[in-house]
């Protein structure tokens, strides 16, 4: 027989994803509002110790995220990044690559647990002031509450923002959480290797066209055969 507190287990599960559900159907309506004719997106960054290699490669590769809005009317990159024992900071928002290149020169990694939270609260807080098109988030851990953070992130998706969760390496349990936000957001999930630079490249140049040219933008690069941008279409639609 099943008991009274399996039941109740049972009936809390149902009611979450209900909730969920309805996230999800409230941001598929939520239309991308643009402030002019450029997007603004927000790229964040793991800075933890473990992270060297891949940042030096989001370095050498964020100038193509610039190239890949030009065609849809531009795009402003803010850089968020979180590393030590609280630190999570954001940079102002910039227009081209050199301006994004020289913020993340003066930045160097440092050991420490993940802040994702704060991230996604500072993401919230960006579109209180004005659209953001999309953010981007990159690590390769995770040591927080995923309740907690699946929670921040449905409030972003009733806004209209969604993320793209790109994760280093293979850990199962990061892969379950970033694919759990990426969708609950209405965005998409993807993982690379940092040995594989141009894999990173298709999705940074992916998402940046999404942020500035929202789906048509997306929808033209998979046309063009585009791999990254058909892994992410596919998963938004």
């Amino acid at each position: 027989m099943v008991s009274e507190i399996e039941r109740q287990g049972a009936a809390m599960a149902a009611q979450r994803q209900r909730q969920v559900e309805n996230f999800l159907e409230k941001a598929r309506n939520v239309p991308v509002r643009t402030i002019s004719d450029r997007g603004r997106l927000i790229f964040a960054l793991d800075a933890t110790m473990s992270r060297q290699p891949s940042w030096d490669l989001a370095q050498k590769l964020q100038a193509e995220m610039f190239s890949a809005a030009s065609g849809c009317g531009g795009l402003d990159i803010q850089l968020v990044y979180f590393r030590g024992f609280g630190e999570c900071r954001a940079s102002r928002f910039v227009r081209d690559g050199a301006g994004l290149a020289g913020v993340m020169s003066k930045i160097s990694v440092r050991g420490g647990q993940t802040q994702i939270a704060k991230v996604l609260r500072h993401v919230k807080a960006e579109q209180a002031e004005g659209p953001v098109g999309a953010f981007v988030f990159i690590g390769d851990a995770m040591e927080e509450k995923p309740d907690d953070l699946a929670r921040i992130a449905g409030e972003l998706g009733l806004r209209g923002v969604k993320g793209f969760f790109f994760q280093e390496g293979g850990n199962a349990q990061v892969a379950a959480c970033f694919k759990d936000l990426a969708r609950i957001t209405g965005g998409a999930y993807a993982a690379f290797d940092a040995g594989a630079a141009g894999r990173l490249a298709g999705l940074l140049k992916a998402a940046a066209a999404y942020a500035a040219g929202g789906f048509a933008a997306l929808e033209a690069r998979a046309k063009r055969g585009e791999a990254e941008a058909k892994l992410l279409l596919g998963q938004m639609k």
